[in-house]
């Protein structure tokens, strides 16, 4: 008697595991039953004025519950923030104890600068390092480097881990940086930093799960073995994301105009659209095996807290 045929997992399915997902995204609800396995971090920018700044702790303290991998704080182009830079992830690691991460730039600085603001941040207990190239402060305005600066993010990598034994996070383009020749170019520069010491890419945002797994593949391919991290930058208002995309090379789908039409007088609209939005994203992401997200909060909690809740996120009890 010959043995039954094996049972189909599912039509369509290459794998077990795809399986179960398509089974889980036809007879389940998307988001049930996640088992919350993720890690997170959150990017705050340096506040400019004490309303800012009260809304900028609002949302740290809103998010501290989730107990986030770390949090990082941005830095202005042309170096326009740096104190502010410096006070805010100072504060953050001194009343919360979140690990907090310092944005440092090339930009408008020598070496010897940047190795004595790597070195005041050392002092003050940061231990991670968001290394970046930089951007002109005009939009659109090339790169110019210092006379005896550091000329590319590879270079400022290589300098830090001269100055501590830093953690250093660098930025990734899933859609290729604006100033690359090519999509390999950009690889190749990746690549770069990465080797440089590097521990973590941390990617621009983008709207297309499928474009993050080819270039999570195209990393693989060119030897690029460091985890790149997905950021998530949860949309409310489209022409803002707009102008953020031109300085990164991230494309806005047409569709996202259609989304949000007719709610420019309608805030919890365009709230709730904005998260549907990115939480599908990143569940499309979560299914394809992403288990680290970095979300762009723009100083607010909600929207981030909402997506984490949504992939199974809950706050951690901390006992007395």
């Amino acid at each position: 008697m010959s043995a039954a045929p094996p049972i189909a997992p599912f039509p369509g399915a290459a794998t077990l595991d795809e399986a179960r997902e398509k089974r889980r995204s036809r007879e389940t609800p998307l988001f049930s039953g996640l088992p919350g396995d993720i890690d997170v971090s959150f990017e705050f920018f340096p506040p400019k004025t004490e309303k800012m700044e009260e809304k900028l702790w609002d949302a740290v303290q809103e998010l501290a519950p989730l107990a986030p991998e770390f949090v990082s704080v941005t830095y202005g182009a042309g170096g326009s923030t740096r104190e502010r830079t410096h006070n805010t992830v100072a504060r953050i690691i001194r009343e919360t104890g979140i690990p907090a991460a310092a944005h440092l730039t090339c930009v408008d600085a020598s070496k010897a600068e940047t190795q004595k603001i790597a070195e005041a941040y050392w002092e003050a207990g940061v231990r991670h390092i968001v290394a970046l190239r930089g951007d002109a402060g005009e939009p659109g305005a090339p790169f110019v480097p210092h006379p005896d600066g550091y000329t590319n993010a590879a270079e400022l990598v290589s300098g830090l881990k001269e100055v501590a034994d830093f953690e250093i996070s660098v930025a990734a383009y899933p859609e290729t940086h604006p100033d690359a020749d090519c999509p390999q170019a950009d690889l190749d520069n990746l690549k770069r930093k990465i080797d440089a010491g590097a521990s973590r890419g941390i990617t621009q945002f983008f709207f297309s799960a499928e474009k993050f797994f080819d270039f999570s593949d195209n990393c693989k391919a060119n030897g690029i073995d460091a985890p790149m991290v997905p950021g998530i930058l949860p949309v409310t208002n489209v022409a803002q994301a707009r102008k953020f995309a031109g300085q990164c090379g991230a494309v806005i789908p047409d569709w996202m105009d259609g989304l949000f039409e007719g709610l420019d007088e309608r805030p919890a609209s365009r709230q709730l659209v904005a998260a549907t939005v990115a939480a599908e994203l990143c569940r499309r992401l979560y299914a394809g095996g992403v288990r680290q997200f970095h979300f762009y909060t723009l100083n607010r909690a909600d929207l981030a807290y909402a997506i984490c809740h949504m992939l199974g996120r809950r706050p951690v009890e901390v006992s007395a």
